[in-house]
């Protein structure tokens, strides 16, 4: 269901609720960083209302379920809770004793959905836009730096003129892709906290009529009505942080898929570099 529930759940004039469903509702618009996160059994008791209440005033508002609410609400706090909200958020709902198997299993459930929500045409216009770019542009700024750097650097090596534009200040940016123009592609990478420098980039290079691909997390990005392809890879909020396992595999994906376009290139890139890794030692020689 796309709508923003705090839209929702303020307009009471549209809504019929009862006396206890108005308390659950003003409770989430005060407290949704804690909503986001209670059964519905524990979010009738803060209110002092029963668990069915919860769930009928779920349907009221147009879901199919308690659950299906409280994923709106967490897909809508990502982008809004601070860094001290999120570490609160996690020490009320994150077992400390078993952190690890916690976090592993999460970034598991965040590959599954990635997995089944892919959007196949998305991907492969994707591919076929990148392999067939003039220039590719990477911008991902913050926590995704990381991600566009290693997307940068395996693109890099299956083709000619790719930028990665630096994260330096904001007049630097266009001045780094200044040049972006059609027949070139421009990937943006943003995941919550989402950048908005990184949208703003994009809207430029959308304007200079690039390609625009956006890498990013689901319809609350600002890429969506930007971006001419859209990526979608889960990200989760551990603590302060935000996972990128399923981003990076879907990086993954696309480097492979782009080297697959043209094998032949990729083969004879591969020789060169082995020679240049092993006449300058880049890496160290196994035993032997």
């Amino acid at each position: 269901m796309e709508r923003n529930i705090l839209a929702l759940l303020s307009d009471k004039s549209s809504s019929h609720l009862s006396k206890g469903q108005r308390r659950i509702a003003e409770y989430i618009l005060q407290n949704y960083d804690k909503a986001a996160f209670m059964t519905a059994g524990k979010l009738g008791q803060a209110v002092g209302v029963s668990e069915s209440t919860v769930v009928r005033f779920a349907g009221e508002l147009g879901y199919d379920g308690y659950p299906e609410m409280r994923k709106a609400i967490q897909e809508m706090i990502r982008s809004r809770l601070t860094a001290v909200q999120r570490i609160e958020v996690a020490s009320e709902t994150m077992d400390e004793a078993h952190i690890l198997e916690t976090v592993l299993m999460a970034d598991i459930e965040k590959l599954h959905i990635t997995l089944t929500e892919c959007d196949h045409s998305c991907f492969n216009a994707a591919v076929d836009a990148i392999a067939s770019a003039h220039h590719i542009y990477i911008v991902g700024m913050r926590s995704s730096t990381s991600l566009a750097g290693f997307l940068g650097f395996y693109l890099n090596l299956l083709a000619e003129n790719v930028h990665i534009i630096q994260d330096t200040a904001q007049s630097e940016v266009y001045e780094q892709i200044m040049r972006i123009k059609e027949g070139d592609v421009f990937i943006g990478i943003s995941y919550p906290r989402y950048s908005a420098r990184t949208a703003k980039a994009m809207s430029y290079a959308k304007r200079s009529g690039a390609t625009v691909i956006g890498l990013t997390d689901g319809e609350n990005s600002p890429f969506v009505g930007l971006a001419d392809i859209l990526l979608y890879a889960k990200s989760d909020m551990m603590s302060f942080l935000d996972s990128l396992v399923a981003p990076m595999s879907l990086i993954n994906a696309l480097i492979v898929a782009v080297g697959a376009k043209n094998k032949e290139h990729i083969s004879d890139t591969f020789q060169r570099l082995e020679t240049i890794w092993v006449d300058y030692d880049v890496y160290e020689r196994s035993g032997g």
